[in-house]
């Protein structure tokens, strides 16, 4: 299913179809992606079964959030590769079992696809659809040292705001935030 569209984008739901199933595995069994996501056990992934897995934990984590949060594919409309992932879901607190108020946006995408403005585009269109709700922020956070990524995030406008270890069990990570755009008079 189709969440979003951009200008070259299709962002959309991952499916079990084969063809999505190898994607994902290609991004999440690659050390230059899964270094910087070290609070998601089973990665890097090692065999290609486990695509379905994950799949799988995806669906669950978003399935009472009625399409508003989610974990997407970010298809390029012209070739039709899917370039990586989207995400936009709540935090989870330090303890890893209670979800906070804080909305994060966040973005994988495999080296075939780095350098192309695609993680900003993506997260920009549901960044700007999650402040229609009224969510008067939006938190990136980042691993120490993933220099790209804190780019990403300066692209879209988001001010870093430091270290911290409010989520994810407590560990140590990039913050960045933006806040909701005000209409003016």
């Amino acid at each position: 299913m189709t969440v979003l569209t951009t200008e070259r984008l299709i962002l959309r739901d991952w499916t079990a179809n084969p063809t999505d199933l190898a994607r994902i595995y290609d991004i999440y069994s690659r050390p230059e992606i899964t270094r910087w996501l070290a609070v998601s056990p089973g990665l890097p992934m090692t065999e290609p079964g486990q695509a379905a897995e994950r799949l799988r934990i995806w669906q669950d984590r978003h399935a009472d959030d009625n399409g508003r949060y989610g974990t997407w594919a970010i298809e390029v409309r012209d070739t039709g590769l899917v370039a990586g992932t989207v995400l936009l879901k709540p935090l989870p607190g330090p303890d890893e079992t209670r979800l906070t108020g804080n909305i994060e946006v966040g973005w994988h995408l495999h080296p075939d696809s780095w350098g192309h403005g695609y993680a900003t585009e993506a997260a920009r269109a549901v960044m700007s659809r999650e402040f229609t709700t009224g969510t008067p922020e939006i938190y990136a956070v980042v691993s120490p040292g993933n220099d790209p990524s804190m780019a990403v995030c300066r692209r879209l406008g988001m001010a870093h705001v430091g270290r911290r270890t409010d989520w994810y069990g407590g560990e140590v990570l990039e913050t960045f935030v933006l806040a909701a755009p005000t209409s003016g008079p």
